[in-house]
């Protein structure tokens, strides 16, 4: 399985929903990053479950312990380990699916590719996998905000027909975490809150768009032909469990415009060559551009609905399958710090990659 992600920069996800424990292996961080379990544990609360009533009601504390690479609150240079302890699984109301197939979930794709499956939560395919993903993504942000104050900001855009108002060069993170939805648009949030609540009522689930800028971005990021800023970035985000599309400044819509319309002429800002427009999202020819990178990351409904669904067994028998359980009807809320991850996790790598390209 593809386990690790990154190639300076490499972390390796371990565990499963229903196993004892998941966690993350670090590998080429460099030394003397200041660091503690306080800041890794501020990203995994936002991460977590039973944060509200419109996520699942699995009650996890997500406490995470630094097992090795961390010494007196300093990075080492050498492997760090990070764990979670899974402490309220309840693999008892997964019973009912363990011959038979959950629609839009892993379960038959996995049996099809290692002859059988974890039915437990979904085992490896379950989205607990990511806490992994953001315990390593706070390292990498440290890190790049260190180096250069690169700032990564996501937030939720859009729940199902409810849009948000929102100008991503304004949006600040105390304005993304004021409400449960984390929409900085406070009246759309509301709407949004009401709308997932109702359908977790209604036994139902929805889906929806996060949008991700990223401020202070050095030039030079991203490697031709094959390793391109946006492509990787494309792979970390699509890499989430739920997603189902990206997006990359003015993405789709670009097919609206001509060329005249759609190209970011070039002027020197004191010095400083910059764009006037940005609809290269801060990428340009697989290279960071300096602008700022903007992205768009689109989640399908959760696969998971309290509602009676057809499907068929492993011997491929016709069943009815009402599933049990605890899940969120609309993981926006909590995909948010894992897509800032996840970014981190690529922009990270890319810093490190790039500080071998030149000499002085």
């Amino acid at each position: 399985m593809g386990n690790t992600f990154g190639r300076l920069f490499r972390i390796t996800t371990w565990g499963e929903s229903h196993g004892g424990a998941v966690g993350v292996i670090i590998d080429g961080c460099p030394s003397k990053v200041p660091i503690s379990e306080k800041e890794i544990q501020r990203e995994l609360d936002r991460r977590r479950p039973g944060q509200s009533k419109i996520t699942s009601q699995r009650r996890e504390t997500d406490s995470v312990q630094i097992l090795s690479g961390v010494f007196e609150g300093q990075t080492q240079g050498t492997p760090i380990s990070m764990m979670v302890w899974n402490k309220d699984a309840r693999s008892q109301d997964y019973s009912e699916i363990q011959d038979a197939y959950r629609p839009s979930h892993a379960d038959y794709t996995y049996d099809q590719k290692y002859g059988f499956r974890d039915f437990r939560g979904g085992g490896r395919s379950s989205a607990r996998e990511t806490i992994g993903r953001v315990a390593a993504g706070a390292l990498a942000k440290k890190i790049l905000k260190q180096q250069c104050g690169m700032e990564i900001v996501a937030y939720v855009s859009q729940v199902h027909h409810i849009k948000a108002q929102i100008d991503p060069q304004k949006v600040k993170l105390s304005q993304v975490e004021q409400n449960q939805v984390r929409c900085p648009d406070q009246k759309a949030a509301e709407e949004m809150f009401q709308f997932i609540d109702q359908i977790r009522h209604d036994g139902d689930s929805v889906g929806g768009i996060i949008e991700c800028i990223i401020r202070k971005v050095p030039t030079g990021l991203g490697i031709p032909v094959f390793d391109r800023l946006e492509a990787d970035l494309a792979k970390g985000m699509l890499s989430i469990p739920a997603t189902k599309g990206f997006e990359i400044g003015s993405g789709f819509s670009c097919v609206d415009l001509k060329g005249s319309e759609h190209n970011d002429p070039f002027y020197n800002a004191r010095g400083k060559i910059r764009t006037r427009s940005n609809n290269s999202g801060g990428v340009q020819g697989g290279i960071s551009n300096g602008e700022d990178i903007f992205f768009r990351v689109a989640f399908k409904p959760t696969a998971t609905i309290l509602q009676p669904q057809k499907t068929v067994s492993s011997k491929g028998k016709s069943t009815i399958l009402k599933p049990r359980g605890r899940h969120d009807p609309c993981v926006l809320p909590r995909a948010v710090p894992i897509v800032e991850a996840m970014a981190g996790l690529v922009l990270v790598d890319h810093y490190l990659m790039q500080q071998t390209q030149q000499l002085d």
